[in-house]
């Protein structure tokens, strides 16, 4: 399943990274400590986090992050913007709270 797959089923915002929506999603990883996704997180999980700076991309493109999902609508800071077009490497938006996202996102990878 492709990124673009998971923004239309939910109608998540694209902030950024649209050279990335073709990325594809073996699962997802959730969150705001940094240092744990760097230590945790698997290549090809979406992460999701409420975590606006830069450095989630630089963790995101290190880890091999196919997606990062920002939740309870929060919005990347402009170099966050950046860089997510320069790694290629989508930055979703959505109002819904991290737990549901979650669960939407477990049980739409279940689907598949």
């Amino acid at each position: 399943m492709k990124v673009s797959d998971l923004v239309e089923k939910f109608n998540l915002i694209v902030f950024s990274g649209n050279n990335g929506l073709e990325n594809e999603i073996s699962g997802g990883y959730v969150s705001d400590l940094l240092s744990d996704v760097m230590g945790n997180a698997g290549e090809g999980e979406v992460w999701i986090t409420l975590q606006t700076h830069q450095n989630v991309l630089a963790i995101a493109s290190l880890k091999d992050l196919p997606a990062v999902i920002l939740v309870k609508g929060f919005e990347p800071e402009a170099e966050t913007l950046n860089k997510s077009n320069e790694e290629g490497i989508p930055i979703l938006g959505t109002r819904w709270g991290t737990f549901e996202t979650a669960g939407k996102l477990y049980n739409f990878l279940q689907e598949d």
